[in-house]
């Protein structure tokens, strides 16, 4: 199974988080019974459930990005002056 990053684990809600430990746990187990036909499935379910964890991930890049770009435009603002 393919774990998703610690910054998108530690994005995810409770009830996700603990949905993609459940699933992880599954997929683990039938992994280890050579079913790799249903881990298939559930680590297909496992990518959907960590889309909204990715999401919010990148809205925090982007406003990292505003907050970085409004202080070089201050900065640039009072050099000017």
């Amino acid at each position: 199974m393919r774990h998703c990053s610690v910054q998108v684990r530690g994005l995810l809600t409770r009830e996700e988080l603990d949905r993609y430990n459940a699933l992880m746990e599954v997929g683990s187990f039938l992994e280890s019974q050579n079913r790799y036909d249903l881990a298939y499935t559930v680590q297909q379910e496992i990518d959907r459930l960590i889309v909204p964890g990715i999401e919010r991930l990148k809205e925090k890049g982007r406003e990292r990005d505003r907050a970085t770009q409004q202080y070089l435009e201050e900065m640039n603002k009072e050099e000017a002056e």
